[in-house]
C-alpha cells in the first residue's frame, strides 16, 4: 500500500472521543499511578465480583451526524398544533437573545447550584431578579428562587400553611376552580401526611387550616377573594392562590387581596411548554413566613470588603438540619427557567409585560363577543385570557373540527369547551377557533376589557432599574454576557463535585430541546399527536431498564428527590394493597437529606442506622433495627456506592435482611455514574431506584436545575408507580412524564454513547477519582477505602486535621477559586472534609491542574503549620483574591504572585471572582430578598 498507512481512530467515536476525557495514552499513564496493569484490573479491585453484572450492555452507538438525524426523524412524528387547552401551559414566545445567549449558552446550562457564591454572581443576580419579579407581580414581599412545577408549589404551600397556621384543624380546602394536574399532586401529598382535603366552591374556615383559590380559576372565572381570606384569616387559617404572573400584569394582586401565600408557574414568560416541562414553579409569601418557606431563597449580603454580594440565604437546606422531621425534600430548584423568565422580565420590561398582558386579553374578548354575537353560551363574566363555551352534544364535533384547522381546544366536561388564548394568539387563530364552531364573519378587535373595575390592577410593579434598561438588543446581550462572566461553570474549567457529577453536557444532546416539534408541545394535547415523544419515552425505559435491572420506569418525577418521594410512595402503595401497615424506614447515618425528609413525607418513621468505622452500613446495628421493626418494616433507603465513595461488601446482605423481614429495598441513584455498565441496582436486590438523570444521564445542572428523577421498580411494584395526573391522585408532578422535553437529552446520550461507551465511562470515573487518590493521598488523608484500597468514582479528602493549624474546610474551598476551580463538595457527609469526583469528562491534564492546586494549597497550610506566617495572615485565609486586591496597596505578608497567581490558575484567561469571600451571618442577620432599592445603589457608587 506504499506510503498509505490506515489508521484505527475513527473522529466520529463520540464515547471515547468526545465524551471520555483521558486519551488511551493518558489512561495508561494514569493507571501506572494507581498501580493497575489494566482498566479492568482496576475495576476488580473496586466493585465486588459478587454484584457485577453477568451481561453486557450491547447497543450499538451512534455518532453526533446519525444521532441528530435521528431525533429529527422522531421529531416528525410530532405534530406541532396551536394548542389552546390552558390549564396552566400556554404558547409563549422565546426571544431569540435569550434562546441564544441563556437556553444554549454553556456558560448558563453548566453552572452549579449556587453553593459557592463567590463565583455564582452572575446567576445570583438573575435568580434575584426573578424573585423580585415575582414577589412585586404577586404583591408578596419575599418569593424563593423557584420551585419544581405549578403542582409541586401549591403542595408546598400547603405543608408550609399547616407549619404556618394557628389554626388546629387537619383539613384544607381545595378550591374547584383549581387546575386539576394541582389537585392532584396536592391529594398525592396529603395522603401520608393525614391532611384531609375538602374540595368544592367554599369552605367552612373553622374546619380548615388552609386553603387554596385559583386566580383566574382554570376555567376562566376572575373574582375578588378578599372576603374569603379575611373570613381564613380570622379562623387562624392561611391563604393561598394560584395566580398567573401574566395576569397579574392587569389584574388586582394577591399580596392586596390579604393572601398570605402565592404559587405559580413562571412558564409563559419565555420559556417553551416541552410537553411538560421544564418550568419554574414560585412562591411568594408573607414576610414573616419567609423562614418556613422551601427551597432556596437568593439574598443580599457583603463580601470581606463591605462591597455587595448576592448569596444563597438561610442556606443550610431546612432537610439536612430537620431531616426526618422537615416538611420539604426541595433539593433541585428550576434555575435555569428562572433565569429565562427573569431575563424575560428584564427583555420587555412592566410596560412590555402589560403590553402583551393587555394583548392577550382583548384577544379572548374578541373572541368571546365573537360566538357571543352568534348565539353562543360563553362563561365566565369576568376573565382574563380564558372562556368555556357550552356545546352540548356539539362536544367532540367542535374539539374535532379545531383540530382539523391546526388547533387544539379542552374539553371541560361533557358539554363544554375551554379556549385559552396566549401570546402568539392572533387574529388568524381566531379566525381559526371562529370556524371550527362554524362562525364565518370576522371578528371585530375588542377595545373594552372583561374585568371589572375593581379587579384592574392599581399598584406598580418592576420599579427597580433593571427593568428598565434600553431594551437595544446590544444592551441585552452585553447584560447578559456580564452577568455570566461573574460566574464558573463547566465552560470555563472542571467542577469535582462529590454526589453531584458535573460532567459534559455535549452540544448535540442539546440541540434538539429548542425544535419547535419538541418544545411547543403542549402536555395535555392528544397523544396520537406526540407520538415521536412516546418513542422517546418507549426507547429510554428500554434501555434504562437494561442499565438497571429493573423491569418498569416512571418517567414523571422531576427532581432527584421527587423520584426518591415517588419511589417511597410506591412502595407504600405496595404494602397497603397488600393489606399490611408497614410504616418504618431505615436510614444510614450517613444518607442524603433528602432521604429522611422523603421517608417523612411519604408517612414513614425514620429509624437511623449507624456507619462502621469504615464507612460501610453498620451490618449489626442494621440488623438489630430491621429486627425490632419486624412487620413494621417497610423500606431501606441505600445509597450505593455509599456516600463515602466506596463500594460496600455488605450490600446483598441489608438486601436480604430487609426481605426476610418483608420491607422493600430503595437505593438512592446519585452514586450511578459508578455502576452503568457494571452493576444492575435491580439485579442484587434492589426493589426499587431513582436516577438522577442531570447527573449520571448528562441532562446540565443549569445553576441549579433541571433536573429529572425517574423511578425503575421491579415488576411487583410496577402497578403503584405514580399515576397520571389528569386522572386523580397519586401524581407527584403536573405534567404526566415530568419534565419530558430533557428526557431527550439523556436519550441522546444513551444513543451516542452505546453499551460499551456508557460502560467504559464508567470504568474511567473511576479510574480518574483512584488518580486523584493517590496523587494526593500523601498531602490529604483520604478517608474511606474500600477493602481493597480503592475508591469508587470520588474521593473524601480529610481537611480536620488542618484545624489545630487555624486552617478551615472553608479557606480551602475558597483558595480553590484562585486555582479557577469551583470547590469540591464541602463538609458533606462528613464535616471538615471535601469530596471529590472528577467524572470520566475531564481530561488528564485539567485533573493534573486540580492536583496541582490541591499540593499548593498543602504547601501553604505547611508553611502555617511551621510557623513561617500566621493563618489569618496567610492567601488562605483572604481568598479569593479579586482584581481589587491585585490593583489597591499591598501589605500582605505574601506576594501578589502567591496570592493572585497560585500554582493551576491560567495566567491569560484566569477566572477573577467579582467578590471577595462573602459573609454568610451579616446575609442571614440582614435579610434582603428583593432587588435592593435605587438608594442603596447610589450609597454604594458614593
Amino acid at each position: 500500500m506504499g506510503k498509505w498507512t490506515p489508521t484505527d481512530y475513527n473522529p466520529d467515536d463520540f464515547a471515547n472521543r468526545r465524551h471520555i476525557g483521558p486519551s488511551p495514552a493518558e489512561m495508561a499513564a494514569m493507571l501506572k499511578v494507581v498501580g493497575a496493569e489494566t482498566l479492568e484490573e482496576l475495576i476488580g479491585q473496586t466493585v465486588p465480583a459478587s454484584i457485577r453484572q453477568a451481561e453486557a450492555l450491547d447497543w450499538p452507538a451512534l455518532s453526533e451526524a446519525a444521532l441528530l438525524q435521528r431525533m429529527r426523524e422522531v421529531a416528525a412524528k410530532n405534530k406541532v398544533m396551536t394548542s389552546l387547552i390552558g390549564q396552566g401551559y400556554y404558547g409563549t414566545v422565546t426571544p431569540p437573545a435569550i434562546q441564544r445567549n441563556i437556553l444554549e449558552n454553556p456558560a448558563w446550562y453548566t453552572a452549579y447550584t449556587p453553593y459557592q457564591p463567590e463565583i455564582a454572581q452572575g446567576r445570583l443576580e438573575a435568580l434575584l431578579n426573578f424573585q423580585t419579579m415575582v414577589a412585586d407581580l404577586t404583591g408578596l414581599p419575599v418569593a424563593n428562587a423557584s420551585l419544581l412545577d405549578e403542582a409541586t408549589a401549591a403542595a408546598e404551600a400547603m405543608a408550609m400553611a399547616q407549619r404556618a397556621a394557628k389554626s388546629k384543624a387537619r383539613a384544607f380546602f381545595v378550591s374547584e376552580n383549581l387546575h386539576p394536574q394541582t389537585v392532584a399532586v396536592i391529594e398525592t401529598r396529603a395522603a401520608p401526611l393525614g391532611i384531609e382535603i375538602i374540595r368544592g366552591s367554599s369552605c367552612d374556615p373553622s374546619q380548615v387550616f388552609g386553603a387554596i383559590f385559583q386566580y383566574p380559576g382554570t376555567f376562566g372565572e376572575v373574582r375578588d377573594y378578599t372576603a374569603e381570606i379575611a373570613a381564613l384569616h380570622a379562623a387562624g387559617a392561611v391563604a393561598i392562590m394560584a395566580t398567573d404572573l401574566l395576569a397579574l400584569c392587569v389584574l388586582k394582586e394577591p399580596g392586596a387581596m390579604g393572601a398570605d401565600i402565592a404559587v405559580g408557574s413562571a412558564q409563559r414568560f419565555g420559556v417553551p411548554m416541552g410537553y411538560g416541562g421544564p418550568h419554574a414553579g414560585f412562591m411568594a409569601c408573607r414576610d414573616e413566613m419567609k423562614r418556613a418557606m422551601p427551597g432556596r431563597i437568593v439574598g443580599v449580603s457583603i463580601d470581606a470588603k463591605g462591597n455587595r454580594a448576592y448569596r444563597l440565604s438561610l442556606q443550610t437546606r431546612e432537610q439536612h438540619i430537620r431531616r426526618e422531621k422537615a416538611t420539604s425534600n426541595v433539593c433541585t430548584a428550576q434555575a435555569l427557567l428562572a433565569v429565562m423568565a427573569s431575563f424575560y422580565a428584564v427583555f420587555h420590561g412592566p410596560v412590555g409585560l402589560r403590553a402583551i398582558a393587555q394583548r392577550v386579553h382583548l384577544n379572548a374578548v374578541t373572541l368571546a363577543d365573537a360566538l357571543r354575537a352568534a348565539g353562543a353560551e360563553v362563561q365566565p363574566e369576568a376573565f382574563f385570557d380564558t372562556i368555556t363555551v357550552r356545546v352540548g352534544v356539539g362536544q367532540a364535533g367542535i374539539l374535532a373540527a379545531a383540530r382539523h384547522r391546526g388547533i387544539n381546544l379542552r374539553q371541560v366536561g361533557r358539554d363544554r369547551v375551554g379556549i385559552s388564548v396566549d401570546e402568539t394568539t392572533d387574529a388568524g387563530v381566531i379566525a381559526r377557533v371562529l370556524d371550527a364552531f362554524g362562525i364565518s364573519d370576522p371578528a371585530a378587535p375588542a377595545q373594552a376589557p372583561a374585568i371589572p373595575e375593581a379587579l384592574i390592577r392599581e399598584s406598580d410593579y418592576l420599579t427597580h432599574p433593571v427593568f428598565h434598561m434600553n431594551r437595544a438588543e446590544s444592551e441585552m446581550m452585553r447584560y447578559m454576557r456580564r452577568l455570566s462572566d461573574r460566574d464558573l461553570a463547566l465552560d470555563r474549567a472542571m467542577i469535582p463535585l462529590g454526589s453531584c457529577t458535573m460532567k459534559l453536557n455535549a452540544a448535540a444532546e442539546m440541540m434538539p430541546i429548542t425544535w419547535p416539534e419538541f418544545g411547543a408541545l403542549h402536555p395535555f394535547a392528544p397523544e396520537d399527536q406526540a407520538a415521536g415523544y412516546h418513542e422517546v419515552f418507549a426507547d429510554l425505559t428500554e434501555k434504562l431498564c437494561q442499565i438497571t435491572g429493573y423491569d418498569a420506569f416512571s418517567l414523571q418525577p422531576n427532581s432527584g428527590a421527587q423520584g426518591e418521594y415517588a419511589g417511597l410512595l410506591t412502595i407504600a402503595a405496595y404494602h397497603k394493597a397488600r393489606g399490611e401497615d408497614r410504616d418504618i424506614c431505615l436510614i444510614p447515618v450517613s444518607a442524603h437529606g433528602t432521604n429522611p425528609a422523603s421517608a417523612q413525607m411519604a408517612g414513614m418513621k425514620v429509624v437511623v442506622v449507624k456507619s462502621a468505622p469504615n464507612g460501610d452500613i453498620d451490618l449489626e446495628d442494621f440488623a438489630d433495627k430491621a429486627a425490632k421493626a419486624g412487620n413494621r418494616l417497610a423500606a431501606v433507603m441505600i445509597t450505593y456506592p455509599s456516600t463515602h465513595g466506596v463500594f460496600e461488601d455488605t450490600l446483598r446482605e441489608v438486601c436480604r435482611i430487609t426481605h426476610e423481614h418483608g420491607g422493600q429495598v430503595y437505593i438512592d441513584g446519585a452514586n450511578m455514574n459508578a455502576l452503568v455498565g457494571l452493576v444492575k441496582p435491580g439485579e442484587i436486590g434492589g426493589d426499587v431506584s431513582h436516577l438522577n438523570l442531570h447527573k449520571t444521564f448528562a441532562i446540565p445542572h443549569g445553576g441549579g436545575g433541571p433536573g429529572m428523577g425517574p423511578i425503575g421498580v421491579k415488576a411487583h411494584l410496577a402497578p403503584f408507580l405514580p399515576a397520571d395526573p389528569r386522572t386523580g391522585s397519586g401524581a407527584v408532578s403536573a405534567a404526566p412524564w415530568g419534565s419530558a422535553s430533557i428526557l431527550l437529552i439523556s436519550w441522546a446520550y444513551i444513543l451516542m454513547m452505546g453499551g460499551a461507551g456508557l460502560t467504559q465511562a464508567t470504568r474511567v470515573a473511576i479510574l480518574n477519582a483512584n488518580y486523584v487518590a493517590s496523587r494526593l493521598a500523601g498531602a490529604y488523608p483520604v478517608l474511606f477505602m474500600g477493602n481493597r484500597g480503592r475508591v469508587a468514582h470520588e474521593c473524601i479528602l480529610d481537611m480536620r486535621p488542618f484545624q489545630e493549624h487555624g486552617v478551615t474546610v472553608d479557606d480551602i474551598a475558597k483558595r480553590l477559586i484562585d486555582n479557577g476551580f469551583h470547590a469540591p463538595t464541602m463538609s458533606w457527609p462528613v464535616a471538615g472534609t471535601l469530596m471529590v469526583e472528577p467524572t470520566e469528562s475531564e481530561t488528564k491534564a485539567e485533573i493534573d491542574r486540580l492536583i496541582t492546586a490541591f499540593l499548593a494549597i498543602r504547601d501553604e497550610i505547611t508553611e502555617i503549620a511551621e510557623g513561617r506566617i500566621g493563618a489569618e495572615a496567610s492567601p488562605l485565609r483572604h481568598a479569593p483574591h479579586t482584581v481589587e486586591d491585585l490593583v489597591a496597596d499591598w501589605d500582605r505578608a505574601y506576594s501578589r504572585e502567591q496570592g493572585c497567581f497560585p500554582p493551576g490558575a491560567f495566567r491569560v484567561d484566569k477566572y477573577w471572582p467579582p467578590v471577595g469571600r462573602v459573609d454568610n451571618a451579616y446575609g442571614d442577620r440582614n435579610l434582603v430578598c428583593t432587588c435592593p432599592p435605587v438608594a442603596d445603589y447610589a450609597e454604594a457608587a458614593e
